[in-house]
């Protein structure tokens, strides 16, 4: 590399003055920028990617740095350049930054796990809807799951009984081969045993080798009071078994809360529409509403009770969850307009319209005279 004659600072784009961090993260962005493989047959990214190397080589090594900055290339011109400290050394010292740049790029985005074959199981989802009496009460509630188990056959091996996996000579058991590229290596998952580091040359006949088999389960799931809509529930090590004796995924239980026939829910509280006449909200009266408990409760209303009103039922809401706190019930009046009049209740609301007063409507009334100052205001 002695023939190399670009100042390396200005190869690596940082001042005389940088530190090693500096030094590291520079040399990091270009190298990842003209790296061969993001620039196939580009030889100038490979010209780049090599001057790039050079320098970081050199100045990254506090005595060849000094040397450097004395001497400049001069330094290694009778004694190689400053990439002349054997390949091995080389190889080692771009490890661990080609193993953070591209590691997750060569390797397809599995970096851990794949090595002894004992990989992870699928984490599984099972949706479950419930009454929101249940979610009031809580429930045990038993599920089946279609997911695979750990072979019983093989004990999840994979292999054949009476015979076991065998070291993939591929890679001698590591899962990995090192492949040459250009002046330095480039480290894959073996192609052979597909990262597990042994193969499995007579399969068990009941799993194909996979070590694991399709089977419902059935479990019991416990539902507390109080659960929400949209909850969440791990069953840990509930999921699909891992692959050859891995360790077994999670069960998350998605809940649902079916839509009620009168109440509705907001957090602990719960809301309940209650239509009554206009003869009943004019005069006062009372009426019988469910509660969520599965009990009754009355609920007297005053005289000239409007459209909204909301009375409360103190502790008659949901339990709030992992607590002894107990919501609300809301009451809210609907007065409901008389439809299909006989000749005689239109008559009697007529003689009742006639004999009425501002003060029997004080809203209307106070609304229509706003209405009328208004238009003589403006002069409509």
């Amino acid at each position: 590399m002695s023939s190399i004659k670009i100042d390396f600072y200005e190869v690596l784009g940082v001042a005389r003055t940088a530190d090693e961090k500096v030094l590291k993260t520079a040399f990091r962005k270009l190298a990842m920028q003209y790296h061969p493989d993001r620039n196939p047959g580009d030889p100038s990214s490979e010209t780049k990617f090599k001057e790039v190397n050079a320098a970081y080589e050199c100045l990254k090594d506090p005595q060849k740095r000094a040397a450097y900055d004395r001497f400049g290339h001069a330094a290694f011109e009778n004694g190689g350049g400053p990439g002349s400290a054997g390949s091995g050394d080389f190889s080692a010292s771009m490890s661990d930054i080609f193993d953070n740049i591209f590691g997750d790029f060569m390797g397809g985005g599995r970096r851990q796990g794949s090595r002894s074959g004992r990989e992870r199981g699928a984490d599984l989802r099972y949706n479950m809807e419930i009454s929101l009496e249940e979610a009031f009460a809580g429930k045990t509630a038993e599920i089946e799951v279609p997911t695979k188990i750990v072979c019983k056959t093989c004990s999840g091996t994979g292999a054949k009984p009476g015979s076991s996996p065998k070291v993939c000579t591929t890679c001698e058991g590591h899962g990995k081969v090192r492949a040459a590229q250009g002046f330095f290596s480039i480290e894959r998952t073996c192609p052979t045993c597909y990262g597990r580091g042994e193969v499995i040359s007579d399969p068990c006949l009941e799993c194909n080798g996979a070590g694991r088999s399709t089977e419902k389960r059935t479990l019991s799931v416990n539902i507390p009071s109080g659960i929400e809509d949209g909850t969440r529930i791990r069953l840990a090590s509930e999921g699909e078994a891992g692959l050859r004796g891995g360790p077994a995924g999670d069960l998350y239980i998605f809940l649902s809360i079916k839509p009620h026939e009168f109440f509705q829910r907001d957090g602990a509280d719960i809301f309940c529409r209650v239509p009554v006449s206009m003869t009943t909200a004019a005069l006062g009266g009372e009426f019988q509403v469910p509660t969520i408990d599965g009990g009754k409760t009355k609920v007297k209303i005053p005289e000239g009770t409007q459209t909204g009103k909301q009375f409360r039922l103190k502790g008659k809401g949901m339990p709030v969850l992992r607590s002894t706190r107990v919501g609300e019930m809301y009451i809210q009046v609907a007065v409901e307009t008389p439809r299909s009049l006989t000749r005689r209740q239109r008559e009697l609301l007529e003689e009742f319209e006639k004999a009425s007063s501002a003060e029997n409507n004080p809203d209307s009334a106070g609304f229509f005279a706003r209405v009328r100052d208004l238009f003589d205001k403006f002069g409509a």
